[in-house]
């Protein structure tokens, strides 16, 4: 199973970083979304490929045309938030009003349900693991923001499953579709988007996905547009993290689907059988 989705956000969009990190600040930098978008259906439309779109209620907001794009192509909107924002750093109320006003923001223009959620930053961790049940609460019934492994902006190094599963929490059970790993030499590697997609040469990636039956796959738009500007103020790491391997990403992007087959967030939920997946209790 292997299951593609983007994560809808402008190439400013940095988590972590005071340049970028309020809405205030964003209105400094050009709009570059429509344009990175149109790469992407390009590639998607010449394939016949559908994906889930996981899209901040922002951009819903700013560019409602992006998402009725998004929507009218066949793709399932998903949320990923408000504005962006690391979950772990909101107080239990102010992700509550995030969340809402992302669901309200995204329903509002596609007159569909958002079943599904990414925290940014996969930013669900365990001091802040209340956030599962706000999902519930709201109506969100699958989770993808467990990274199963040590992160910076989040994870959970001991979760347990890589794979289609059942969290519980509180007497509460929400679908979780986390993050895959791949084990070398003992240590969890993850290769399936943003950086990792674009540090591992096409022919690693190709070897990885062959030897995984299960792949969640998390691409932005700004991961395949190379004429995007610098952001100021980033570490030599951090520019490294950011803008490494961008010229040829698309291309990647496009041979990996053309060698395998994948499938959409709301299409893998209909072939897990659920009454055996793993219960992780939280």
């Amino acid at each position: 199973m292997h299951i593609l989705t983007f994560d809808i956000e402008e190439w400013f969009h940095l988590l972590d970083h005071p340049e970028t990190q309020s809405e205030a600040s964003w209105s400094a930098f050009p709009a570059r979304l429509a344009q990175n978008m149109a790469r992407i259906h390009h590639s998607l439309d010449a394939r016949n490929q559908k994906a889930t779109f996981f899209c901040l209620g922002w951009v819903a907001r700013k560019y409602p045309q992006i998402i009725r794009d998004i929507a009218d192509r066949g793709h399932e909107i998903a949320t990923h938030s408000d504005l962006h924002q690391l979950a772990y750093t909101q107080t239990r109320n102010q992700f509550r009003q995030d969340l809402e006003r992302s669901i309200h923001s995204l329903e509002d223009l596609i007159s569909q349900k958002v079943r599904a959620y990414r925290a940014p930053g996969f930013s669900i961790k365990e001091e802040n693991k209340w956030a599962l049940e706000e999902l519930l609460r709201v109506g969100i019934e699958i989770d993808c923001s467990v990274f199963p492994a040590k992160r910076a902006h989040g994870g959970f190094e001991h979760f347990g499953a890589a794979q289609p599963c059942w969290i519980e929490h509180d007497g509460m059970r929400l679908k979780e579709f986390p993050i895959n790993l791949h084990f070398l030499a003992g240590k969890p590697l993850i290769f399936s988007g943003g950086g990792y997609f674009r540090l591992f040469p096409l022919w690693v990636l190709q070897s990885l996905i062959r030897q995984s039956p299960y792949v969640m796959t998390y691409f932005h738009p700004r991961d395949f547009d190379a004429n995007q500007p610098m952001v100021p103020g980033l570490s030599k790491l951090r520019q490294f993290k950011s803008y490494y391997g961008l010229k040829n990403s698309l291309t990647k992007l496009e041979q990996w689907l053309d060698s395998h087959t994948f499938i959409d967030l709301s299409e893998a939920d209909q072939h897990v059988d659920w009454s055996k997946a793993p219960i992780i209790h939280l």
